[in-house]
């Protein structure tokens, strides 16, 4: 067996195989691995002992990218730019006025130290974008919050392909109104990312999360 993979910075998806020769054939199998959504689809070419190996690469790759070009809504997770989430929530949120808010979201990556708050960072810029007042938490004091963002965050290594490293991250918040006491939203959100730093793959997870959930959470914030 004679293995060989694909691989490159930031890769939505990871192709690896081997070649095999039995009962005078030889059979060339490739599995492409969406970094990203776990899924797998495996495709194969064969031929005589006696042909040459570059025409069935060939033949091979054809096969390949026209598994790529039918399931690649399964392969690769659908991504939405920054300013089009942005754009999308005020939408929702129209004209309603926004309360003033403080985020505090502890974080942690199992296995190293501790990052900067990703998912509290991406959070406090989905509600400055979108017109909430912030609180600073470690400047300012509660009393100044109409509602406070509370959550955790956590993520920790669950692949190595190749010299790529995804990594998955879960964050869970919840928002309280500061003087009633009363929880106005519960949630949580999952969050695999690839990148070829373990740090920085666990940092864009904690953001990718975080910002969903902002999607959902903070239309329940306002009075329409």
């Amino acid at each position: 067996m004679f293995p060989f993979e694909e691989r490159g910075a930031g890769a939505k998806l990871l192709v690896s195989g081997s070649v095999l020769q039995a009962d005078k054939k030889t059979y060339l199998i490739a599995k492409i691995i969406g970094t990203e959504t776990s899924r797998v689809v495996g495709v194969s070419v064969d031929g005589k002992t006696s042909d040459e190996i570059g025409p069935l690469v060939g033949k091979l790759a054809d096969q390949i990218a026209d598994a790529i070009q039918k399931q690649a809504d399964q392969l690769v997770a659908k991504t939405t730019a920054p300013a089009d989430r942005v754009a999308a929530l005020n939408q929702k949120l129209k004209k309603a006025a926004r309360p003033t808010v403080m985020i505090q979201i502890a974080e942690r990556h199992i296995g190293t130290a501790r990052f900067d708050p990703a998912a509290e960072t991406e959070v406090a810029q989905f509600c400055k974008e979108t017109g909430f007042t912030l609180i600073d938490p470690e400047e300012g004091s509660k009393g100044q919050a109409d509602i406070l963002i509370k959550g955790e965050g956590i993520s920790e290594l669950a692949a190595r392909h190749g010299n790529l490293v995804s990594v998955k991250a879960r964050v869970e918040i919840k928002a309280v109104e500061r003087k009633t006491g009363k929880v106005l939203a519960v949630d949580r959100q999952t969050a695999l990312v690839v990148d070829l730093s373990e740090q920085i793959a666990g940092k864009s997870a904690l953001q990718e999360a975080a910002a969903q959930l902002a999607e959902r959470i903070l239309p329940r914030l306002v009075k329409q």
